[in-house]
């Protein structure tokens, strides 16, 4: 693809995004990556019920991420999914221990209980969003605002809100939007799992974090100050101008120029 001639700005950013697009989306970085843990598992709902615990706790370094992910694909009997439909009472006490920096036992048991009514009723995380975004959408927001108001209706704690992002009031979903690419996005390097085939890729957004953002302004990519939901929606349309059918592959990009700065998520 050559990179668009309209805009000198993004002419400049284009090879750097090629580069670390290229150096990143392969399969070495996977075992470094908390999108390692999912990649234990080949059953879709083991992915797609694992990827989403880690994602939600997905800040901090990576190592540690990855280390408590292990622990709860431990603590899950390495069958996510058989887990989450048999979950009783009793397994609670083998959480209690449980701690990745504020995420506790007490966010994971609450969020372990909804999505055992979720997956009982035979909905799932896929539908719930599925369920909201058409294929007329020009982005995965309504299946954001879907996810945060289904855990809150069937019980979610008050200190658990946290992880489930408000873009209606601003919040850049960092988190979720980087679980929705692992979900949605596929090529043919192997990384992103694609197995959610009915939301295609051009509606994905950008999961936008202090480093990425940095590096998106650096890039000219930016122009927006404030990491938050209108930042989302500007650098995913500017990239969407270089790769309409595939802008969050760069997320690989911004997110590898900004490791080589600091060695955290």
């Amino acid at each position: 693809m050559n990179p668009p001639s309209f805009n000198p700005f993004f002419q400049q950013a284009y090879p750097k995004l090629v580069k670390f697009y290229d150096l990143y989306n392969r399969h070495e970085f996977i075992e470094k990556d908390p999108i390692s843990i999912p990649h234990l598992f080949s059953k879709e709902q083991d992915i797609e019920i694992i990827g989403f615990l880690v994602a939600l706790i997905t800040w901090g370094k990576r190592e540690s991420v990855i280390k408590a992910g292990k622990k709860l694909v431990q603590l899950m009997e390495n069958s996510p999914y058989d887990f989450i439909l048999h979950f009783k009472k009793s397994d609670t006490q083998n959480f209690l221990s449980f701690v990745h920096r504020t995420f506790n036992h007490e966010d994971l048991i609450t969020i372990l209980k909804i999505l055992q009514k979720l997956y009982q009723s035979g909905s799932s995380l896929r539908k719930l969003f599925e369920e909201t975004v058409s294929e007329n959408d020009e982005h995965v927001g309504k299946g954001i605002i879907n996810l945060r108001n289904y855990f809150i209706t069937n019980g979610l704690l008050k200190r658990t809100f946290r992880f489930f992002p408000n873009i209606e009031k601003g919040s850049a979903a960092k988190r979720i939007n980087m679980y929705l690419r692992w979900m949605i996005r596929k090529d043919e390097r192997g990384v992103d799992f694609g197995i959610w085939k009915q939301i295609k890729s051009s509606q994905l957004l950008i999961p936008l974090d202090v480093h990425t953002g940095n590096i998106a302004r650096e890039w000219g990519l930016l122009y927006r100050k404030t990491n938050d939901f209108q930042a989302v929606l500007e650098l995913t349309n500017h990239l969407k101008f270089i790769d309409p059918n595939d802008p969050i592959k760069f997320d690989y990009a911004l997110f590898g120029a900004g490791i080589f700065k600091e060695k955290a998520i």
